[in-house]
């Protein structure tokens, strides 16, 4: 019987936490999707996120961060026009905005470090932090790591990276390995010595 973390108890949960959640990430396009869809989670359920992600592949240019960077005012209002519970994004004006304005960020990052996977791998350093948390409760909010990534994002003009936000996409590339100690992904993932990595299947 497969032992898996409290949170992972639907479909989509659970094929998130099977295959992709906590395992590390080097790839810059997953980077800027997770980076998107925990700034969309704001307030908001992840279960409601799993479901419209496909409407974000579609709607975000399928996460590439320099087409999404080129979003004029006219692309924005149509992503926001579509009130198609089937195929629409959150649709909240900030968030949406601050996507755009994220690709333009992450754009500058990619510059200045030749890729975001070597901007963001230091803040941990250089290798996943492997918590041994035995229950729920025990899971933070946020981490010194993540205010600190936090810092420097909100520094450099991403917007809806406060430090929860952080620590949650921090989870979810595998920077920090949080699946609880009881949980069977926690060996497979931490077993890897952070080699085994999750890249764009699309690519």
């Amino acid at each position: 019987m497969t032992t898996r973390c409290g949170w992972a108890t639907t479909d989509l949960s659970i094929a998130y936490h099977d295959t992709e959640w906590g395992v590390p990430v080097h790839d810059d396009r997953v980077f800027f999707e997770l980076l998107i869809l925990e700034g969309a989670q704001a307030g908001l359920s992840w279960e409601t996120i799993l479901k419209k992600r496909e409407n974000y592949r579609r709607e975000f240019a399928s996460f590439d961060p320099s087409a999404v960077a080129r979003f004029t005012a006219r692309r924005i209002e149509k992503i926001l026009a579509n009130e198609d519970p089937a195929t629409s994004v959150v649709r909240n004006r900030a968030k949406v905005a601050s996507s755009v304005a994220n690709a333009k960020a992450f754009l500058r990052v990619q510059r200045e470090f030749s890729s975001f996977d070597a901007y963001v791998w230091p803040f941990v350093g250089g290798a996943p932090i492997v918590s041994r948390r035995r229950s729920m409760r025990d899971l933070p909010a946020k981490t010194a790591e993540a205010e600190a990534l936090s810092k420097d994002l909100k520094k450099r003009g991403f917007g809806f990276v406060g430090p929860t936000i952080c620590y949650a996409f921090m989870q979810a590339t595998g920077l920090v390995n949080d699946h609880l100690v009881t949980c069977d992904r926690w060996a497979e993932v931490a077993e890897t010595g952070g080699q085994a990595t999750r890249r764009d299947a699309r690519q």
